[in-house]
């Protein structure tokens, strides 16, 4: 889908607020209320918008341990990760999971109530044999950065913005 100016303000303007009127969304991109809302609804449709979430603080909730794993499989067959995948997609405290590319195979972000429960999943996993071959342990002392607003304009540039 190919996108405009007007396409990307709508973007930029709701993954900062996902509560937005309709009518303040028309206003702060430029457009009639109307023609606004069916670009937010093509956007939406063509998969682009993928959902409207809160934003929560998590230690505001509780203490909680935020925990990044990087894990590599034993095994490197489309079914032995297909297996680990389909395993730690039902599990809520791995919030996150990427297969990456070089020495391992995934990280994780795992939030637990302690770091006991955090190894008390590990153990779990390891118990299930899901052919976890190792894994390392990053327990996140400090969160410097942690962004939900994509920069949008920056991801479509060819040029890089973090070098000015």
């Amino acid at each position: 889908m190919k996108l405009d100016a007007i396409d990307l303000r709508i973007l930029d303007a709701i993954q900062r607020d996902g509560r937005i009127t309709k009518l303040a969304l028309a206003e702060k991109v430029g457009l009639s209320p109307t023609p606004c809302w069916l670009r937010l609804r093509k956007l939406e449709k063509a998969g682009i918008i993928a959902g409207y979430h809160a934003h929560l603080a998590p230690r505001r909730l509780a203490a909680v341990a935020s925990v990044m794993v990087e894990l590599t499989l034993a095994n490197h067959r489309q079914s032995d990760f297909e297996r680990f995948e389909r395993a730690i997609s039902s599990i809520p405290e791995i919030i996150a999971c990427w297969s990456v590319g070089g020495g391992v195979d995934y990280i994780l972000k795992i939030m637990t109530p302690t770091i006991d429960a955090y190894q008390r999943l590990i153990d779990g996993l390891l118990d299930r044999d899901l052919g976890i071959e190792r894994y390392f342990t990053y327990i996140v002392t400090k969160t410097v950065k942690e962004e939900t607003v994509l920069p949008i304009a920056n991801l479509l540039s060819a040029e890089p913005q973090g070098n000015q």
